[in-house]
């Protein structure tokens, strides 16, 4: 057994939930449920009794408790110990986040994390989100934030915060009236087939979650009139403002621009018109201390949107 399978243990005792724990530790839930099964493998006992509502300890799991939780206060003891020398040497952590995490997410976490830690140094890459995906596999980066989720080993997702996509459009009379009569009827969306559409770039979190959301309702990419692919969702915003087309884009990043009524905006709809923003890091490497740190602040940063 070790530190990680015993730490999961006693979270799971405590909040009474598997879910819950993998969300405490910033871990998946299989991850957890994998640590607490191979620990019932290497004692031979059953440490949980499982029903639909809950999950309670055992009488073995009462056993384990006492000493495990010994051992959970004794690594948090240790960690403190070593703060202070960890603040006074301090210490890398190379990130890379894709356009929205970064712009709109990152600088709350970095804020809070360097006021905690003052002399850990952070190397931010600013990339989409195949990039950001492609830094962890190849162990450029140790922590990642992605809008999306692209299938590649040895990659662990963890979901932290809830976002929107939403079609922006020109403030003119004509969607003014759409948007009166949008009120009316929400579902309706074919009409963004008949409008010049700028989309962000292939690899992109946005691009891949929009795809997908438009194909729930209905709507092919093929179909589309997209007139330009673009990176920068700066400019994708000012072109939308100007007349140029109207997009598909995160309420983050245009919130400004809906407040002051450069643009208007609609819901996408669909099954399910939220995506998850993602915190990644590479299952086969061990973070560091600071790492775990870090994941840490994410969470605390963002505990009501943590999904």
């Amino acid at each position: 057994m070790n530190l990680k399978q015993l730490e999961a243990f006693v979270s799971v005792a405590e909040e009474g939930s598997f879910s819950k724990a993998a969300k405490a530790l910033f871990l998946t839930q299989p991850t957890v449920s994998a640590h607490i099964s191979s620990l019932e493998q290497e004692l031979n006992v059953r440490l949980f009794v499982r029903n639909t509502k809950e999950v309670n300890l055992s009488d073995s799991g009462r056993i384990l408790y006492e000493y495990a939780k010994q051992m959970v206060v004794l690594e948090k003891k240790i960690e403190a110990a070593f703060d202070g020398t960890r603040k006074e040497e301090g210490h890398s952590i190379r990130i890379a986040a894709s356009t929205v995490p970064a712009q709109y997410l990152l600088p709350s976490i970095l804020t809070a994390f360097s006021r905690k830690y003052p002399r850990e140094q952070l190397k931010i890459t600013e990339t989409d989100s195949a990039g950001v995906v492609e830094q962890i596999v190849n162990h450029n980066a140790d922590i990642g934030f992605t809008g999306t989720v692209l299938e590649k080993k040895h990659c662990c997702y963890i979901p932290f915060y809830r976002d929107e996509l939403i079609v922006i459009t020109p403030n003119t009379e004509k969607f003014r009236f759409l948007k009166e009569k949008d009120g009316i009827n929400t579902e309706d969306r074919s009409w963004i087939q008949n409008e010049p559409v700028i989309m962000r770039e292939e690899g992109s979190g946005t691009r891949k979650e929009a795809e997908r959301l438009l194909k729930s309702v209905g709507i092919a990419v093929r179909d589309l009139n997209i007139v330009a692919t673009i990176e920068n969702q700066e400019t994708i915003k000012r072109l939308v403002g100007s007349g140029t087309g109207i997009s598909i884009i995160s309420r983050l990043a245009a919130e400004e621009e809906i407040e002051e009524e450069k643009v208007l905006s609609f819901p996408l709809g669909g099954e399910d018109e939220r995506r998850n923003i993602n915190v990644i890091y590479n299952k086969n490497l061990q973070l560091t201390a600071t790492g775990e740190s870090f994941l840490r602040m994410v969470r605390k940063v963002y505990p009501e949107n943590a999904v």
